[in-house]
This record gives C-alpha cells, sequence and structure tokens, in this order.
C-alpha cells in the first residue's frame, strides 16, 4: 500500500545510533480502534461518470445488519458527496442529516440485531479533493479517471463505514462514454452497450468481503493486455501508447502470483488481477483484485535497467494475502499489512535473482529503517500514536518490519515459519487481525511461545547495538559481545540467538549462541589462530554494530566471506587508510568481485582512502558491466574537475546504455567545469528520460558552469 520506491542509501559504515531524535512522536495523539453498532454487508454503486464535467451520479445501495437491538439510525462516513435522497426498500423516503463528513439515516422503525436493512442513497459528487482523481489529458496520459481510497478515502465518492475493521462486498456499475473502459474489483459480469448515446456501461462484482479502502475504479481508454495464471485471468490496463513496453514491464505477474501461491500455502484468494497505470500515483496501491500504479512503472527497455518496478510490482500483488484476504484492525497494526509485504517481494527477489541479489534487498532495508532510526525517531512497530494513519507508513512499518520477520524465520525455521503463514491465512481469511492473532498463530502451528520476541522487536522501540571483541588465547576464542544500546528510551536488553563462524587454514566452524544480558563472553575452543571470526553468520539480525578486527583479517574477509561480510570488510578498511595493504585488497575487490554491490562498495571505500585512484584505473571501472558500479565510478572521476577528462565523458555518454550513467556523466562534465561543454548539454536537455533524470543533470551541470 502508497509503496514508493525507496530511496535506498547504503550506509557504508555502521555504527552505534547518536543522533538526537527529531520528530517527538510520543506528542502524537493516541487512537482506539473504531467501534461500530452495525456490519455492512454489500454495497452496489451504480454510477455515471462524466469525465469531461469531473462529476459523477448515482446511487449507493447498503445492506446491513444491527449489532445491536433497538437499532434505528446509521452513520456512514462521506464527504464531499451531495445526498439528494435516501429511500428504504420499499423506495418510501427516508429522514437524514448530512454534516460536512457523515451522513445520518433515520429508519421508521427500529432494527432488532442481526436484522437485514437495505436503504437506497442518492448522490453526486463533483470534483472530490481527494481518494477519487479526474486526471486531464497531458502528452503522457490520457483523460482518465482513478481512485486511491487509502487509508480512509472512499468516503469522497461513496457513502460507507470506511474503516478497515469492517468488511462487505461491493458491485460497481459504472456508465461511461465509449471509448473509455472501466476496471473495478472483483468479477466482469457484465459490459452493455448504448450505442444511441455512445455509452457503455461495465458491471463489477466484488463477491467476497473487503474492507473500505481496497475500492477502486479506474476509467479511460485503456489498452487491456490479457494474460492468466492457469485459470486465473491477469491483465494489465495501460495507455495505447505504452502497449509494447507494458508486455515487458508486467511480463513476471504470473511467475510471482505462483510463487506466492506456493509460499504461503494459500491460492490466489480474488476472481482476477489486475494492474493499472495512473497519472496519480507516486508509486502502487493495492485493492482487492487489482493494484493501481504510478505511470511511471513503464518504461523502455534501456530505462528498465535502473528503473525496474519489479520490487513494487512483487509487494503489491503481495497485498492481495497480506491487506486484502486478512487486514489490519487498526491503522495501529500496519505491519501486519506493510511488513508481510515488504518480506515478500525480498522473497520474490531472492528467488528470482538469487541469493547475493536477495541478501542485498535484505540489507537495503535494514539500512533504510536504521537511517529513519538515526535521524528521525524510534517507536514500537505496533504504534498507536498518530494524527492520520499514514504517519504510521514509514520505515518501522516496511523495512523494519521486514527484517523482524526474517528474524522471527530464523528462530522458527523455514517449515515453522511458513506453516505458521499458511494457518494465520488460513484460520482469519477475509477477517480484520492484530498481531495478537498472529502470536496466537506461531502457538497452534509451532507450539512455541515467543510473546518474548513479539515483546522486544513488536511492542517496543529500537534495535541492539552490539559492541564485539574477541581474542584467541591459549587455543580457545573469547568473544565479548556488549548490548550498548540506549536503555533509558524503553529499549530492552535483547534476548535473540546468533551464529558465529570461525575460520582456521585448517577448518571452519559454526555456532549457534544466545545473547540475553548486556554483557556476555563465549569461548569456543579453535585450535589454530582463525584467520576469521564471523558475528551473525547469515546475516539475520537487524542490528547495529562495531567488531574491531585487524587489517590482515579484514583482508582476507573482504575477498572470502558471503556478499554482506565482503561489504562490511571493505567499509571497515576505510580505517586502515594509511596502509597501502588496504588499498590494494580494495583495489582489486573494485575491479574483481564477481558481485556488483561488492564492487560499487569497494570503490567509494577506495575513494576515502589516502590511495590515489589513477584515472587510468578509473576508466577501467567506469566500463564495468553494472551500471551502478559505473555510475560510482564516472562521480569520482567527475570530482578530480579534470578537463583533459571531457573528452572521454563525451565519448562514454553517447556509448553507454544506461540513464542513470549518461546523468552522471553529465554531472562529471559539469564538475570539469569546461564552458566549452555548454553546447553538449544544452543538447542533452531534450533528451527524454525517466524521471527526467538527463535533464535534471543536464540543469545542474550548466548552473555549474555559469558559476
Amino acid at each position: 500500500m502508497k509503496l514508493i520506491k525507496w530511496t535506498i542509501l547504503f550506509l557504508l559504515i555502521v555504527g552505534v545510533t547518536t543522533a538526537a531524535q527529531k520528530t517527538d512522536i510520543y506528542q502524537r495523539p493516541p487512537q482506539i480502534e473504531r467501534s461500530h453498532d452495525f456490519d455492512v454487508l454489500h454495497y452496489r454503486l451504480k454510477l455515471t461518470f462524466d469525465l469531461e464535467q469531473k462529476s459523477f451520479r448515482g446511487e449507493n445501495r447498503v445492506t446491513l445488519k444491527p449489532l445491536r437491538d433497538g437499532f434505528r439510525e446509521c452513520f456512514l462516513d462521506a464527504r464531499e458527496l451531495q445526498v439528494t435522497g435516501v429511500l428504504n426498500d420499499q423506495n418510501i423516503h427516508l429522514v437524514f442529516k448530512q454534516t460536512e463528513d457523515r451522513l445520518q439515516i433515520n429508519f421508521l422503525r427500529s432494527y432488532q440485531y442481526g436484522e437485514k436493512i437495505t436503504f437506497t442513497i442518492k448522490y453526486s459528487v463533483n470534483n472530490p479533493g481527494k481518494g477519487f482523481f479526474f486526471s486531464e489529458e497531458t502528452d503522457r496520459n490520457p483523460n482518465m479517471v482513478s481512485t486511491d481510497s487509502w487509508p480512509n478515502e472512499a468516503r469522497y465518492w461513496f457513502p460507507c463505514y470506511d474503516y478497515p475493521n469492517d468488511k462487505a462486498t461491493m458491485e460497481l456499475i459504472a456508465t461511461v462514454k465509449k471509448p473509455n473502459k472501466v476496471l473495478s474489483n472483483g468479477k466482469l459480469i457484465s459490459i452493455k452497450e448504448d450505442k444511441l448515446n455512445s455509452l457503455v456501461t461495465y458491471h463489477w462484482h466484488q463477491q467476497k468481503p473487503h474492507s473500505t479502502y481496497l475500492s477502486m475504479v479506474a476509467i479511460g481508454p485503456f489498452a487491456v493486455i490479457k494474460d492468466s495464471l492457469g485459470n486465473l485471468p491477469i491483465n494489465y490496463w495501460v495507455y495505447p501508447k505504452d502497449l509494447k513496453d507494458a508486455k515487458r514491464i508486467f511480463r513476471k505477474t504470473p511467475d510471482i502470483i505462483a510463487f506466492f501461491n506456493k509460499i504461503y500455502g494459500y491460492p490466489y484468494p480474488w476472481s482476477k488481477y489486475d494492474q493499472v497505470e495512473t497519472p496519480t500515483q507516486g508509486g502502487g496501491a493495492e485493492a482487492t483484485s487489482a493494484t493501481i500504479l504510478g505511470q511511471n512503472v513503464i518504461c523502455d527497455e534501456k530505462g528498465d535497467k535502473d528503473f525496474s518496478w519489479q520490487t513494487i510490482i512483487a509487494h503489491e500483488i503481495a497485498h492481495q494475502w497480506w491487506g486484502d484476504l486478512i487486514t489490519l484492525r487498526t491503522w495501529s497494526e500496519t505491519w501486519i499489512n506493510e511488513s508481510f509485504a515488504t518480506y515478500s517481494d525480498y522473497l520474490y527477489t531472492r528467488y528470482d535473482r538469487g541469493e547475493e541479489e536477495g541478501a542485498l534487498a535484505l540489507l537495503n532495508k535494514k539500512n533504510a529503517y536504521l537511517q529513519e532510526a538515526r535521524k528521525e525517531y524510534i517507536r514500537p512497530i505496533v504504534f498507536n500514536r498518530y494524527e492520520h494513519p499514514g504517519q504510521n507508513f514509514d520505515s518501522h512499518t516496511y523495512p523494519k518490519g521486514a527484517c523482524v520477520l526474517h528474524m522471527l524465520r530464523f528462530i522458527l525455521g523455514d517449515t515453522g515459519f511458513f506453516k505458521t503463514l499458511s494457518h494465520f491465512l488460513h484460520k482469519h481469511a477475509f477477517q480484520a487481525v492484530d498481531t495478537r492473532d498472529f502470536m496466537t498463530a506461531v502457538k497452534d502451528t509451532t507450539g512455541q511461545n515467543l510473546d518474548w520476541f513479539f515483546d522486544q522487536y513488536i511492542f517496543k522501540p529500537g534495535h541492539p547495538v552490539f559492541e564485539i571483541t574477541y581474542e584467541w588465547k591459549d587455543k580457545r576464542v573469547f568473544l565479548k559481545v556488549s548490548q550498548v544500546q540506549d536503555f533509558s528510551k524503553n529499549i530492552p536488553v535483547y534476548k535473540i540467538p546468533v551464529h558465529i563462524g570461525i575460520i582456521t587454514r585448517k577448518d571452519k566452524t559454526t555456532h549457534k549462541i544466545w545473547i540475553s544480558k548486556k554483557e556476555q563472553i563465549f569461548d569456543f575452543e579453535v585450535k589454530d589462530k582463525p584467520m576469521l571470526v564471523r558475528f551473525d553468520v547469515g546475516n539475520h539480525l537487524l542490528k547495529e554494530w562495531t567488531f574491531k578486527k585487524d587489517l590482515n583479517e579484514l583482508i582476507y574477509q573482504l575477498k572470502n566471506d558471503d556478499v554482506i561480510g565482503r561489504i562490511w570488510a571493505g567499509s571497515e578498511l576505510i580505517s586502515h587508510k594509511k596502509e597501502s595493504l588496504a588499498g590494494k585488497a580494495l583495489l582489486n575487490s573494485a575491479i574483481n568481485d564477481p558481485f556488483w554491490a561488492v564492487r560499487r562498495n569497494s570503490v567509494r571505500a577506495l575513494a576515502k582512502t589516502n590511495t590515489s585512484i589513477s584515472n587510468r584505473i578509473l576508466r577501467k571501472i567506469c566500463q564495468d558491466q553494472n551500471s551502478r558500479v559505473r555510475v560510482t565510478a564516472f562521480g569520482i572521476l567527475g570530482d578530480k574537475k579534470d578537463p583533459k577528462l571531457i573528452g572521454f565523458f563525451n565519448k562514454q555518454f553517447k556509448q553507454d546504455n544506461s540513464y542513470l550513467v549518461q546523468a552522471e556523466i553529465l554531472r562529471a562534465i559539469g564538475k570539469c567545469g569546461s564552458k566549452e561543454a555548454s553546447s553538449f548539454l544544452e543538447k542533452a536537455l531534450n533528451i527524454t528520460s525517466p524521471r527526467n533524470v538527463i535533464k535534471k543533470a543536464a540543469d545542474w551541470s550548466l548552473k555549474e558552469l555559469s558559476k
């Protein structure tokens, strides 16, 4: 939900949290779950849309049942809707009162618990400010309509109980002018044409209950690409001019759904799956059986290298289970939706692109959370203080929660973890849930009481900060682990298992220990001097840590550890910048490491040492097969501000097949300060690129040259 492409910042050095918290989130008001005295069973919307006038009108027939005796009046959420009448099931007008944000309906008699009540609300809407968007035609998009009902904005386009703890089925019967098409939730029942008036009516039926924020409609002259997974219809609703690229962008959708079907142990729960592009989304927003995606999801094949939305596409598909099938009971429980979807997109990345890319994706999630914890605030993941629900959709909800799930999987093992997910989904399908329900699912499935784990990582703020040292003495390794987080902020002393790896010239062993105190010393028999002592083998923990090591061990680790360990070792070698061996090791890693993120990190680390990287070496790295390594190399080369490099930059700009690299080359030209490059930069202003990265870089460089 509302997934914006995270700006991933690789933190080269992981240190102890010391920055002051900028936001006092405990000043926000506490919130409680909303009460309601009725259960909505069904909404039936029958609406006629006028895209030119930015308006629509029609009716909402509501069926509900009271949750108490003596039920005589009903309150629904409604904003910027002009209600013109309310009729009961016998077409008798009912008394109603409309205020700024709700609709009060008085019935002709009292109803008892569980009786069905049906009434129809007649209303019209003129260009609402939220939730429902009329987008005028531009060079990028046609004249069209899209919605985003999250988190409580369904009320802007139909009267409803607009809170996630109630679920109802839904129909939309939408009439529009041709050649527009209409997409909504659920199954397409019919399409009827009125040729005389050039109108078409779509009838959609969401036959399984969902929360109102998951309601959607999109209207426009879409081209529809049909796909499938077995008997499941899968469609991509795109602007006609995007047809060719869209087939490539969305091609993995069936594979993603099949993957989640398998790992969740619960088959895709809805009648179809659609994805639609719109100009009103920055990222993605799920709805049941459909996802609304920002139109930047579509790019050409060249842009796909650096601007792929595959993670977002997978994330939003995961929501069809996590958030749609089961739904957070209150907005305090955002992690039920977002952490599970974020962990799911990591799982698909690992499955689709391999172990190393998966490990990097998880590291990026950890660092995104740690940055927020350092610079903004820390809070419990389940948190009831907010002025509006969107405040809880942060890096605690998305990446931190995903990392917590990864630790839970480490503790339970794969079998216990994934069986728990399946049990939870089956037990609570089409229900609103909270963390206590999930904790019970862990116990029901595995027999393990992990309340202590949830208390630490879900209900309390922060994360462990470790100081680690070791010595090899008398053929034993003595490992000292201290927890040094700020305990005054209600951050606990953590209890957590961790794997310790020890490598000697003759042996490689892994030991599982349990950390549970502020300071502990563990000892292991090791007959030969260790070449590497590794804390957290497998990289399971969400943590900050310092682990001082000598130069030789770091050089060995940079060459021989896993991807995460190699990245860490490369960053640590910066502290040995006066040692020539450190520079040589980093240079070798920057050129020869088999994984691009290690090469990139080593280039960055090398630039921070006293070692002067020659232009010849940097030019070689500028030819790296991975665009993100090339971006780093061109950035460092540009920092040399050598006008003699401009010819090289011009040549590489024309040859490179990455928009991001080309943008960095333009910035490098600006840094070099030769005004002769102005004409080259001015031509670059006219190059179309994703997010306008080329134009923005050319603009920046021209300003630099004018100084």
